[in-house]
């Protein structure tokens, strides 16, 4: 959420972003509430005044015995009273549409974001590692599954319906180990584990920025008012809301969790397989720091680092890219996507997200911390996947084969696995 007096100074700046980001947010009606809104403040300040005055007008006249003039103050009071009844109920509706238009205000992206309509635009940074050259017909992760049976596709549909899965034996014990390693790195590196509500309440999709834009993507349980999260970061930034914050360090957080997204939009696209389905597990990153814009770039690319390094220890080439503003979401201020080669795809494909929100969040949410000089002040947050499975499969299944489509298991991984180098279908 942007503050409503940043927002009078910098409208320029907010239609910009509204256009960059390919939104429709009605600002000349947001500024056209608030200016309802500050005239019934003020109009319905001045009625009190004017009625608490007169209550001291009708007590002074009836202690002199003046009970005339006391009734007439009395009656000056009564009328009043009737106008600020209609007073705050006008002030009432106004911060009401304010609240809700406000709620649709985009957050302004970096000056170093590429401004582009989509993701066409968006610009590669650098490369790690080089994808690999097959002297064979190589498989996808699909024929690989099926060839070790450790993925189900046709099961996994008849039980949860289309784009859904089944993982077994080693394909399981692979699921579990990337998380693991995604655990145990970001421990190393000070980040406190949790596993977190997966349910969570509207306010909760509400005060991250997800809601009201994203209820589209999101599965609601019927009559529970109850939410399924497609991303911890919903559950982590939540936890904190409406608390000051010890913040002389960053607070770093890694949530495990189940996702959940309806992918609304995707039909058709990425149908084959585990790239774009409903149910998924994930390790997030979330950074809570000052509000300051040199620590919060700082723990961005930290966070970044931290995936890079996880995808370095798996043994996978990927690359990183700017993202461009019409490729980011509404709560966005700065992003940077890693694609993992793969195979099938002939491409790189996206598989994490690291984000600075500023603010944003934190004014939705109430979370702040007090300065050095005692004042409270909303704190930055900040977000990225550390791992997110099973798409990670794909590329790790797909670099990793062998000719006789034995499956190379990468170095960090073996202690997860029983200390296997393999997996070697019968």
């Amino acid at each position: 959420m942007l503050d409503m007096n940043w927002i009078r100074e910098n409208e320029d700046i907010v239609r910009k972003t509204a256009e960059w980001k390919r939104l429709e947010f009605p600002l000349a009606e947001l500024l056209a509430w608030d200016d309802r809104r500050r005239l019934a403040r003020r109009e319905t300040e001045q009625r009190r005044a004017e009625r608490n005055a007169l209550t001291k007008e009708v007590e002074r006249r009836l202690r002199q015995g003046d009970a005339e003039g006391g009734e007439q103050a009395k009656a000056q009071v009564r009328t009043l009273n009737g106008e600020l009844t209609k007073l705050e109920a006008e002030l009432l509706e106004a911060e009401r549409r304010c609240g809700e238009l406000l709620l649709l205000a985009p957050n302004p992206v970096s000056a170093d974001t590429p401004i582009g309509p989509d993701d066409s635009a968006n610009v590669e940074l650098r490369r790690y590692g080089t994808p690999p050259v097959f002297g064979f017909r190589a498989r996808d992760h699909v024929e690989l599954g099926e060839l070790h049976d450790i993925l189900d596709l046709p099961r996994g549909v008849k039980a949860g319906g289309p784009r859904s899965y089944v993982l077994k034996g080693a394909g399981l014990l692979l699921h579990l180990a990337v998380q693991r390693l995604a655990l145990d790195v970001l421990m190393q590196r000070g980040f406190t584990v949790m596993d977190v509500p997966v349910i969570v309440r509207p306010e909760a999709l509400e005060r991250t920025g997800f809601f009201p834009g994203g209820m589209d993507q999101t599965y609601e349980l019927t009559g529970e008012k109850r939410w399924l999260a497609g991303t911890s970061e919903v559950s982590l930034v939540s936890l904190y809301s409406d608390e000051t914050l010890e913040l002389e360090q960053p607070l770093r957080l890694a949530g495990m969790s189940a996702c959940f997204r309806r992918e609304v939009g995707s039909a058709g696209r990425d149908v084959r397989g585990l790239y774009r389905v409903h149910q998924f597990s994930k390790i997030e990153q979330v950074v809570m720091c000052r509000n300051d814009p040199a620590e919060s770039e700082q723990m961005l690319q930290e966070i970044l680092g931290n995936a890079e390094h996880i995808l370095q220890l798996l043994e996978l080439p990927y690359r990183v890219v700017a993202v461009c503003s019409g490729d980011m979401a509404m709560k966005t201020h700065k992003q940077y996507d890693i694609e993992t080669w793969m195979p099938s795809r002939e491409a790189y494909g996206e598989t994490h997200s690291a984000s600075n929100l500023l603010d944003f969040q934190a004014r939705r949410s109430g979370i702040r911390y007090r300065d050095e000089d005692g004042r409270l002040q909303y704190c930055h947050t900040l977000n990225n996947t550390a791992v997110a499975t099973p798409r990670i499969l794909i590329p790790l299944l797909e670099n990793h084969q062998q000719e006789d489509g034995t499956l190379y298991i990468p170095q960090a991984l073996r202690p997860y696995m029983g200390g296997a180098e393999w997996i070697e279908h019968k």
